[in-house]
């Protein structure tokens, strides 16, 4: 059986941009690499998996599509909480945040705080807080994003988010989507007010000219044990990531979550550093799943340039990968993020399986994946895919 690499590149799909002479950042970048791989593999399209609910795929949902676990999703704040390594137990609620600026009138002018990357102050000014019985328990993540932790009695993570998903209005109130959520609504909403009070008289933030002085909640998920990896596909698996959400995801099915230098969820991460990671940790798992966040960074900033530069620049390391025996290699996304929409789109993503069969597509990207051998495939599928091809 061979050993199987998963590199997710997230946001990878894109559409064609007209200053790209018609193509997308992936069609328009220089891949040899990636183009060995599709011209001697086998490529296809993926659908994405979301939910019913979903205007389009999320990062959390479409991640646990792919790795078979949509029927034990927890929401997204629990794998936001492991990857940040917070303890959790049965019962917690908790929730991604993101600090954020409001101004005097409470209109929100920048939902990242100018992507503040150094919370520390503010994280040790929010620490401590409790409201009625309710403890309140809130970790640093990746630049402006942190996480909260509510721990006490009677919760419930049936809630709304207080984001309006856009500058220029104002937060909303935290809301029950169930009578039995009305008590967890309430203390949140009492502390995203004490919060404000708190982060506001900051001289930390008064000093800023984009204060980071709210926070914005969403994702919200009730933590619970599942069943592992390796308990659902006998294999043992590792995680290589920058982000706390990927690496969170990673451990909550059990994989072992390698912990690298310089590692960011950003353009900035040390691609040498994961990639050389992905060598050591293929001696001893027989699953590695790499993570790659900065493609979707660049389109949620509508910097295809960026984009395509980052593709290119990622597209340099696999060269070490190619002879390794016995691999089989997987290169896709879990959704697309166009640059000119700057947001998630339903639009399937490409794929490449190299090291075991070929087909006539000869270059990685949207447009050509379509006529692989593979053909167009639901999200869900990924990993019966990936088993039948490393058995072969």
């Amino acid at each position: 059986m061979k050993k199987v690499l998963l590199v997710i590149l997230d946001g990878l799909g894109d559409k064609a941009i007209n200053a790209l002479n018609n193509r997308t950042p992936l069609e328009a970048a220089f891949t040899p690499n990636l183009d060995y791989m599709a011209e001697n593999g086998i490529s296809g399209l993926i659908q994405p998996f979301q939910f019913m609910d979903e205007k389009h795929p999320t990062s959390e949902g479409a991640h646990i599509g792919l790795f078979g676990y949509k029927d034990y999703f927890l929401g997204r704040g629990p794998y936001e909480a492991a990857g940040v390594n917070m303890p959790l137990y049965e019962g917690d609620i908790a929730l991604r945040v993101n600090f954020a600026t409001i101004n005097d009138q409470r209109l929100i002018t920048d939902r990242r705080a100018g992507r503040i990357k150094d919370t520390d102050e503010l994280i040790k000014a929010l620490s401590g807080i409790e409201i009625k019985g309710v403890k309140f328990d809130i970790k640093r993540s990746n630049g402006h994003r942190a996480v909260l932790v509510l721990r006490g009695n009677n919760l419930s993570s049936e809630i709304t988010s207080n984001d309006p998903g856009s500058e220029g209005e104002f937060p909303l109130k935290i809301k029950s989507k169930d009578p039995l959520a009305d008590f967890t609504a309430e203390v949140l909403n009492e502390y995203l007010d004490k919060a404000y009070d708190i982060l506001n008289d900051l001289e930390f933030n008064k000093n800023r000219q984009v204060p980071a002085n709210y926070l914005l909640l969403r994702g919200a998920g009730q933590f619970k044990k599942i069943f592992s990896f390796k308990e659902k596909y006998g294999l043992m698996a590792a995680c290589i990531a920058g982000g706390g959400l990927y690496k969170g995801i990673a451990k909550m099915i059990g994989m072992d979550v390698i912990d690298i230098p310089l590692l960011t969820a950003d353009t900035d991460t040390n691609l040498l550093n994961k990639f050389e990671g992905v060598e050591r940790a293929l001696q001893n798992y027989d699953f590695v799943f790499l993570h790659i966040k900065g493609t979707d960074v660049c389109s949620h900033d509508g910097r295809y340039e960026d984009k395509k530069k980052f593709i290119e620049e990622v597209d340099k390391y696999f060269k070490t990968l190619l002879n390794i025996k016995d691999l089989l290699i997987v290169v896709t996304a879990d959704h697309s993020t166009p640059s000119e929409l700057k947001e998630h789109s339903s639009d399937p993503v490409p794929i490449l399986i190299y090291g075991n069969g070929k087909d006539e597509v000869s270059h990685f990207s949207e447009r050509e994946a379509k006529d692989g051998k593979l053909g167009l495939f639901e999200g869900k599928d990924l990993m019966d895919k990936i088993l039948s091809f490393s058995k072969e």
